[in-house]
C-alpha cells in the first residue's frame, strides 16, 4: 500500500528533476509540479534569467500550465509540489488559484512566505487557505540550491 508520504516523496522527486532543468540553464534550481488525481498535469522550473521575467518562477509557470491544461483558473482539486518554500508572489498565486495543498522541500529564510517570513497561505483574512506540508526531501532540495550558489561565488 502506498502511503501519502510515499506519494509526496515521488512527486517531490519529480519537482527535483524540474529543478535540475533550471540548473542546466544556469538558473537557480527550483522546480514545481502540479498534481491532480495522482497524475502530474503540469511542470515548471525557474526561467527568470532565461526569459528576463521577474515572474517566471517555477510555481507560477506550473500553475499557469495547469490552468491551461484544465481550461479553468480554479485549481481546488490540485496539489503543488515545489522544491523551495514559495515567495509572497507565488504563495499569493496559490491562494488565488485555490490550490488545495502545497508540499515543499527546503525552507527559504530570505523570502519564504509560507513559514519563514510569514504564513500567507493560512491567513484568516484571505478567502482561501492552502494546506501545507513542509520538509519533503528537504536535504536534497537544499543541497541543489547550496551547490548552485556556492559554485556561483567561486
Amino acid at each position: 500500500m502506498i502511503t501519502e508520504s510515499s506519494y509526496d516523496i515521488f512527486f517531490m522527486s519529480e519537482a527535483i528533476k524540474e529543478a535540475e532543468k533550471s540548473l542546466e540553464k544556469g538558473e537557480p534550481p527550483v522546480g514545481a509540479v502540479v498534481v491532480r488525481n495522482c497524475e502530474i498535469i503540469s511542470y515548471g522550473h525557474n526561467l527568470r534569467e532565461t526569459l528576463q521575467d521577474p515572474t517566471a518562477h517555477a510555481e507560477l509557470l506550473a500553475i499557469k500550465a495547469a490552468a491551461l491544461s484544465l481550461k479553468r483558473w480554479r485549481l481546488s482539486d490540485c496539489i503543488i509540489y515545489v522544491t523551495l518554500e514559495p515567495c509572497a508572489m507565488c504563495a499569493g498565486a496559490m491562494v488565488l488559484a485555490r490550490i488545495s495543498r502545497l508540499v515543499y522541500g527546503a525552507d527559504d529564510p530570505k523570502s519564504g512566505a509560507v513559514r519563514s517570513l510569514m504564513n500567507l497561505l493560512d491567513d484568516k483574512r484571505l478567502n482561501h487557505r492552502v494546506e501545507v506540508t513542509t520538509g519533503v526531501l528537504a536535504a536534497e532540495c537544499g543541497a541543489l540550491l547550496r551547490d548552485f550558489f556556492s559554485s556561483r561565488r567561486k
